[in-house]
């Protein structure tokens, strides 16, 4: 009884250490929704305003970043931004507004990202993920990588947890929350290269409903899990977008998404910059469920 007694408050006092918080929510998908848009309001309605981007070329959106501090990896159309240094790609995709908020997911600001290529952006209102936004901006400005504070928080009631790679080890997430799988996974990829989630994939369709749908430019590329999925029995399908299917998410028993700027594979685990968030909310997840079949039924 007292080891019993001992855990539940070891359990209660973790609980009690981690952040709460209530405020928006917003989730939209490019090209559907106009992103560099949304994005810009943000901005005008912002006094501090600090984003890291892997590739900028939108010239409306450049000039209302203006005056304030841009990180970017890729040149873009009129050397706008600071560029930075890293190991493999500075491939993050975000923004920090007044302290208050941040913006992710995959979308590049570029004309493909806003207008051809499928793509997701999320608006949190959390003073807890802007501060670990804040601090990763500061780590790119200098190279250097420590792991995350405040993974977790409780917002409106259910969880999000916030990491980014190579630091916290973001293929190790991903095979976590996968593991918890048992009702269903879905999952929409750019480029998939990494054989553990993979092969996780793979013992999971044999029990529950596994689905995929991949970037088509890019499962004949070495080292592409597509064929190796596909041979395996599981259900995943080539996107029919002309363009880009942009996404990284999994979805998991249609209450979890994993999203963010992370692609599933040894490089953005390892040696690239990136980001991801898990959310814990069903209202999310039916909204990456219904453009993951959007996308499907093209």
């Amino acid at each position: 009884m007292k080891k019993t007694a001992l855990i539940i408050l070891l359990i209660l006092t973790a609980c009690s250490s981690i952040p709460k918080e209530k405020g928006r929510i917003e989730v939209y998908f490019c090209p559907s929704d106009d992103c560099e848009e949304i994005l810009i309001q943000n901005i005008l309605n912002s006094k501090e305003v600090k984003c890291a981007f892997y590739d900028l070329n939108l010239e409306n959106l450049s000039y209302a970043l203006k005056n304030h501090e841009v990180l970017v990896f890729e040149k873009n159309y009129d050397g706008f931004g600071t560029r930075v240094k890293s190991k493999g790609l500075m491939h993050n995709k975000f923004c920090i507004f007044d302290r208050t908020s941040i913006v992710t997911g995959s979308f590049n600001p570029t004309f493909n990202g806003n207008f051809k290529n499928n793509n997701n952006l999320i608006i949190i209102e959390s003073t807890t993920l802007a501060n670990n936004y804040l601090e990763e901006f500061e780590e790119l400005k200098k190279d250097y990588n420590k792991k995350t504070k405040n993974t977790r928080i409780f917002f409106n009631n259910f969880r999000i947890e916030n990491y980014f790679c190579p630091e916290d080890d973001c293929q190790k997430k991903v095979l976590e929350e996968l593991m918890k799988g048992n009702e269903s996974v879905y999952f929409m990829t750019f480029s998939f290269t990494d054989k553990e989630i993979a092969k996780l994939l793979v013992e999971k369709s044999k029990i529950i409903k596994v689905e995929g749908i991949m970037e088509k430019k890019r499962i004949n590329m070495k080292y592409n899990v597509f064929k190796f999925l596909n041979d395996s029995g599981v259900n995943v399908l080539p996107d029919n977008n002309p363009r880009t299917m942009h996404h990284k998410v999994f979805i998991i028993n249609n209450r979890t998404v994993i999203v963010g700027s992370y692609n599933p594979t040894k490089s953005a685990n390892e040696r690239n910059d990136e980001n991801i968030l898990i959310i814990h909310d069903k209202n999310v997840a039916d909204k990456f469920i219904e453009e993951f079949y959007k996308i499907r039924n093209y």
